[in-house]
């Protein structure tokens, strides 16, 4: 299974992608392709998005933890790894040690 979140993409890509997948929402794709057809998927789409299309890439694998994240371009979510989970931030807020050590450090 493959999901493709972008920002934007060319014609011609959408085009070639709606071979392959649905378009549940605008800029939004999802299809079951097999592992090898996938692979091919993603190369294609690094070689033909602009950095402006923002790509965010979904893709089941065979191993823990059964995806993988792929982030193509200028994509507006930030992708952490935290001992081989890779990880999707949708908002960072400080946690209150930070929030207190801040305060601390301004009464001094």
């Amino acid at each position: 299974m493959l999901v493709v979140i972008a920002n934007d993409l060319p014609p011609a890509v959408r085009g070639r992608m709606k071979l392959w997948f649905i378009e549940p929402r605008p800029n939004v794709f999802v299809s079951g392709v097999k592992d090898s057809v996938a692979d091919t998927v993603v190369t294609y789409l690094n070689k033909s998005c602009p950095p402006e299309s923002g790509l965010l890439i979904f893709q089941r694998i065979n191993r823990s933890p059964g995806y993988k994240i792929w982030g193509i371009g200028d994509h507006t979510k930030q992708i952490i790894d935290i001992d081989g989970l890779q990880l999707i931030i949708e908002k960072y807020l400080p946690s209150k040690e930070n929030t207190l050590y801040t305060a601390e450090q301004t009464h001094q």
